[in-house]
């Protein structure tokens, strides 16, 4: 599903540049991957990257589903890109991202509406194995931190996405909600057939929930810059 090799991404310049290096980067269907490292390594560039909404400064190999994304970010492709992401792509961000003017089954259901999806039930079913079904009618401002988590990751699912990805998707969580939350997500993720990839700065959690694991770590290079690397699975 995914394939990358030798995939760098740059910002700033002199001692505020801050670089990515990916040397490598498989995945298959539905296996499930935890990227750890602390804050500010670059765990979040490197979803964005998977997400299709930053694009690579250099690449040697980018596809996913045998797509060249590189081909398509050179050639201005917004549209594929676009639909790509919309149709294949389910994205747990940090913060949730829920709309607040939303109640939870609309912010659910807003993936498949988008897509013109027809209600076959997923809404439902979702929020059921979630846990959140009595939370359906509510706003995401009435729930607990918890609630809201668990309404992002079902709203990420809800379209049936070939790839998940999560940004920290327990960071502000206690640790039995947090191991409640990343059981559910990766629960879910598996009975949909969707390859994982999470990013998270605990690593005996993600341990502990069977991911492979593969670390970020950082060098101060000669101009003041910081460098990440991309490690193998440990």
């Amino acid at each position: 599903m995914l394939n990358l090799s030798a995939v760098h991404k740059s910002r700033g310049v002199g001692s505020q540049r801050y670089s990515l290096v990916i040397p490598g980067l498989h995945l298959c269907a539905g296996e499930q991957l935890a990227i750890v490292g602390p804050s500010g390594c670059g765990k979040s560039t490197l979803l964005d990257l998977l997400a299709l909404v930053l694009a690579p400064d250099q690449v040697g190999r980018f596809e996913f589903n045998q797509l060249d994304i590189d081909g398509l970010w050179r050639a201005n492709q917004q549209s594929t890109l676009a639909g790509l992401r919309s149709r294949h792509l389910g994205y747990v961000l940090q913060t949730g991202g829920l709309l607040g003017f939303l109640d939870v089954r609309s912010n659910i259901a807003l993936p498949r509406q988008l897509l013109g999806l027809k209600d076959d039930g997923s809404v439902a079913r979702l929020a059921a194995q979630l846990q959140i079904s009595d939370q359906l009618a509510k706003k995401p401002g009435a729930l607990s931190v918890g609630q809201r988590q668990r309404v992002s990751c079902a709203r990420a699912l809800a379209h049936g996405p070939q790839l998940l990805l999560a940004d920290e998707p327990t960071a502000s969580l206690d640790p039995l909600n947090a191991e409640r939350v990343m059981q559910a997500l990766l629960t879910q993720a598996r009975e949909h057939r969707a390859a994982c990839v999470i990013a998270t700065h605990d690593e005996p959690l993600a341990r502990a929930s069977g991911l492979q694991v593969r670390r970020i770590s950082c060098q101060r290079d000669s101009d003041g810059g910081v460098t990440a690397t991309l490690g193998e699975a440990c």
